[in-house]
């Protein structure tokens, strides 16, 4: 692809997760100039399973990460099912290819795909591409020049100031830029919900790839397996997030986003919970670690824009983890913002044109996830029946869960038919695009 103007000032990046390593690796395949500010001294494979909707692995797919590299952190999924509390089956469906997708849907452990990333990166970009240790702290819009100076601190308390044409906030939940953008912005919302996080190597079930979730909206667990069964031992990698909600009058008082804790800290919420397939305290107890999070998000802000500023991915729309959509979307954003730069160059005009084209919709997913997203079917059979029912298509039928389904998915951006039908975001030169291993090209 040709490259695009940019005055030698490169774009910005604040932040190396998913949603930073995106942006860098997009800007590079349509020749921008970035460099990618981490505040880490080191990146690490760190965190437990995350799903990658298709509308994402289309990006992916685009940006050179084939089907063999996705199999190396992850596996696709086959099949997404809700179970009651008392084990039956409420609703099932097939996800990904198995599902008419033109491509999968993946469940990978997040820290090997954001070091799968992080290497692309290096490889590709160089290793001067992402400078650790560095956190971006603040900004100035450059009026004048029409760029942005970025504010960085550095691990040994170096203040450096940075000019570039853009900046791309992908700085998280705690982003320093939105503070900076959104002063007044509320604190972070908690809605009462506790979850616990680990994986276990157990078994995998019904497909072997299956997404469940079993119980009720207000006490429940959801797991799937991120990597295949073991050949030898028959057993995969299952990750698993257990669920109660709680009153939040109080406000989060751990005083911690997440910690490790003790398995009896929770352990009793699930004790009873022992199915003819699946005894969930064993698969519970199996666990090496167990993390505690609240489920949290924020308020969503009128626009993600400030002049030559972008917010991005967690930064923009911190969101509850219901429809598999934080990283997805992190990665979605990526690429419409560097068709937009491949668009309007590395300008004002290129994040305003993103803004316009994702904010209002991302913002209402935001809201529509506080309702518990695809979880919502739980919800309507807890109040219809409190959860117990012989015969389900007696409590909801299956033309209104399928009518809830794909009003969901329509909503996060992975409408199966208008998913297969729309253009590629960024139009990639067959001949040009090579599949990459870790960033190398392969022979």
């Amino acid at each position: 692809m040709n490259g695009i103007r940019t005055e030698n000032r490169p774009v910005l990046i604040a932040g190396g997760g998913i949603g930073g390593l995106a942006v860098a690796l997009t800007l590079h395949q349509i020749g921008v100039p970035c460099i990618v500010f981490e505040s880490v001294k080191e990146v690490q494979a760190l965190g437990v399973g995350i799903n990658l909707q298709p509308n994402a692995v289309r990006e992916l797919y685009d940006l050179g990460f084939d089907r063999e590299l996705l199999n190396s952190v992850g596996i696709p999924v086959q099949e997404w099912a809700l179970v009651g509390l008392n084990g039956k089956e409420i609703y099932s469906e097939p996800r990904g290819t198995k599902a008419g997708y033109h491509w999968p849907q993946y469940a990978v452990h997040r820290g090997r795909l954001q070091m799968l990333m992080y290497h692309a990166v290096c490889e590709r970009l160089g290793q001067d591409a992402i400078r650790t240790g560095h956190k971006v702290t603040g900004y100035r819009n450059d009026v004048n020049n029409k760029g942005v100076i970025v504010c960085v601190e550095t691990r040994d308390k170096q203040s450096l100031e940075i000019e570039g044409a853009l900046l791309i906030a992908a700085d998280g939940l705690h982003s320093a830029v939105r503070a900076q953008m959104y002063p007044d912005q509320p604190p972070i919302r908690w809605g009462g919900s506790v979850m616990w996080r680990g994986t276990s190597q157990l078994a995998p079930i019904r497909t072997g790839a299956s997404f469940v979730g079993l119980g009720t909206h207000d006490h429940r667990l959801v797991f799937y397996p991120i990597t295949p069964a073991d050949p030898q031992t028959g057993l995969a990698t299952i990750n698993w997030i257990a669920e109660i909600t709680i009153d939040n009058s109080a406000g989060w008082i751990s005083g911690e986003w997440n910690k490790q804790v003790d398995l009896d800290h929770f352990l009793p919420y699930f004790a009873d919970w022992n199915y003819d397939w699946l005894d969930v305290p064993a698969m519970l107890s199996k666990a090496s670690a167990v993390y505690e999070y609240p489920m949290i998000d924020r308020d969503p802000v009128p626009s993600w824009v400030d002049g030559n500023v972008a917010l991005l991915g967690d930064a923009a729309h911190v969101m509850y983890p219901v429809g598999s959509n934080g990283a997805s979307q992190a990665i979605v954003d990526a690429r419409v913002l560097g068709a937009a730069v491949l668009k309007y160059g590395a300008s004002m005009d290129a994040v305003t044109s993103y803004n316009e084209e994702l904010c209002d919709d991302v913002s209402k997913l935001v809201l529509r996830n506080r309702g518990a997203g695809p979880f919502g079917i739980l919800n309507i059979v807890e109040e219809r029946c409190g959860g117990n029912f012989n015969d389900i298509s007696e409590v909801i039928s299956p033309d209104e869960i399928e009518a809830y389904m794909a009003q969901y998915k329509r909503a996060a951006g992975f409408s199966m038919e208008a998913l297969n039908n729309s253009p590629q975001t960024i139009a990639v030169d067959p001949e040009s695009q090579r599949s990459y291993s870790y960033g190398r090209p392969k022979a």
